[in-house]
């Protein structure tokens, strides 16, 4: 497991290799809890699949090939991971609260991808952004930003 990570920062450092590496890492603990939210309901949807692959390209700038490179490694992570908190401790480490309230904002978005919140969605949604340090009201604001209007 170690190797694929390590090949994954190999293949794609442009910047010196510490900080980089520290990019990437950051960058697959965020990844690894959008995937959760796509089997958060039990059934991954095209929309979804195609949603997290875009947010990855905007979210982090990537190309089609390092999106593609970070979502296996995110899945086969997501596979082998037991709890939330080697992901979440990371993140609260490393992000600012302004990022960990994107990250909820974009776990909103996956959970409505395809045009309906189902009830362990929104439970997961509650649970990472309580292991994320988000408040409450930020919770319910980035829900609201992003809920489709009827």
């Amino acid at each position: 497991m170690l190797q694929s990570i390590k090949a994954f920062f190999d293949k794609h450092l442009t910047a010196p290799a510490e900080d980089s590496e520290a990019t990437h890492k950051l960058q697959l603990a965020s990844a690894v809890l959008l995937v959760e939210m796509l089997y958060a309901d039990g059934e991954v949807s095209d929309e979804e699949d195609a949603a997290l692959f875009q947010l990855l390209q905007d979210q982090y700038q990537l190309s089609e090939e390092e999106s593609r490179d970070l979502l296996a490694l995110a899945h086969r992570k997501k596979h082998e991971a037991t709890d939330y908190f080697q992901f979440t401790s990371l993140l609260n480490r490393h992000y600012s609260q302004q990022q960990k309230i994107q990250l909820v904002k974009n776990l909103w978005r996956l959970a409505y991808a395809d045009n309906r919140l189902d009830k362990f969605e929104e439970h997961l949604i509650r649970r990472l952004a309580d292991l994320l340090h988000v408040p409450h009201a930020d919770f319910i604001r980035t829900k609201l930003e992003v809920q489709p209007q009827p």
